[in-house]
């Protein structure tokens, strides 16, 4: 007997699922952000501009945990923060980390707004509010907030709280996170490649600068053709490389020239974390006093710095019990050493 074939389409055997979240506005309308704290983070996104062109001649320092992981520590940090940013007003402008994502080079926890249980249950749902109710809670502290935006979505839930974002050196390269930068009214950085190049990081922030009209969701959560004006306050993040650190003053002035032969704002700001620091948290004091040397012999495009700083020193394993206010990402200088450390800026 003659065999026919099935005409029957298998069974989509695809390993993907999808589970409904809330959109961008029910979110903000959910945990609003009042008339009294846009106006302040509209003023702390004018001073970071001031900064990064010159017309305010105070060093931007962008300093907290590497990740945010527990609302009580990061508050607890908050508190301490915004209480020695009164006192150091006059020669910094200190702006918190505050950092719900967290890259990966392969797997691993991708930071509070994914994962927020800590558990691997991937409660996103849950990750979205606390991570946008705990930003409110530190910007009403009065600090200016600054995150790296990693997926592009996220900008469209808690972009409205902050001060200042970064785009990490795996996601410079990006086509689709040049498009959201150039739809963005805060400054945002772009940091140079893991191989320590800075073309890349170039290029972004000149494509960046223009307008674009590319896919995305709107505020509804719907798919959506956006149209974007560009973004006028792009400019470098040096964090080091694969050939080690790009901080020393030979680094700079290369950063400088190839910049300004690109008509980019020269003016930068250096990681003095990861491959700076050769990923050592205790050597970013090395780091920085070598930066404030640079600036202190003329260096005038050394605009900023980042530090990764918590309550305690160094890191710990995502194992409970956890460590109070001890990282579970990269290695971060603890409370007293950041302390010592910024008061000492001249």
């Amino acid at each position: 007997m003659q065999q026919t074939q099935s005409t029957t389409t298998p069974a989509d055997t695809s390993p993907r699922r999808s589970l409904p979240l809330p959109s961008p506005t029910v979110l903000r309308d959910r945990l609003p952000v009042d008339v009294r704290l846009a106006a302040q983070i509209q003023a702390h996104r004018q001073t970071v501009r001031d900064i990064l062109n010159g017309t305010d001649d105070r060093l931007l320092v962008i300093t907290g945990p590497c990740s945010l992981h527990d609302p009580k520590a990061a508050l607890e940090y908050g508190h301490r923060l915004s209480e020695l940013s009164r006192q150091l007003d006059d020669k910094v402008f200190l702006v918190m980390r505050a950092y719900v994502e967290k890259p990966r080079t392969t797997v691993g926890w991708k930071g509070m707004l994914y994962d927020p249980h800590l558990d691997g249950s991937n409660d996103i749902a849950t990750g979205l509010n606390v991570s946008r109710h705990l930003l409110l809670d530190l910007a009403r502290l009065g600090l200016p907030l600054a995150t790296e935006l990693l997926h592009p979505m996220a900008a469209d839930y808690l972009g409205d709280l902050l001060s200042w974002a970064a785009i990490g050196a795996r996601t410079t390269e990006s086509q689709i996170h040049r498009e959201m930068v150039s739809g963005l009214s805060m400054p945002v950085g772009f940091k140079n490649g893991t191989d320590g190049s800075i073309d890349v990081a170039s290029d972004a922030m000149g494509a960046a600068e223009h307008p674009h009209t590319h896919l995305g969701i709107d505020d509804n959560g719907h798919s959506a053709l956006l149209q974007t004006a560009g973004n006028p306050d792009t400019h470098l993040v040096l964090r080091g490389g694969h050939q080690g650190p790009n901080y020393d003053a030979d680094s700079i002035r290369t950063a400088v020239d190839a910049l300004q032969a690109k008509g980019r704002n020269p003016r930068l700001i250096v990681d003095c974390s990861h491959a700076n620091s050769g990923k050592d948290p205790l050597k970013q004091p090395e780091v920085l006093n070598d930066l404030l040397e640079q600036r202190r012999k003329g260096e005038k495009h050394i605009a900023g710095v980042m530090l990764e700083s918590h309550l305690q020193d160094g890191k710990q394993p995502l194992q409970k019990p956890l460590q109070y206010g001890l990282s579970i990402t990269d290695g971060c200088l603890g409370w007293d050493r950041t302390e010592q450390l910024l008061c000492g800026i001249d």
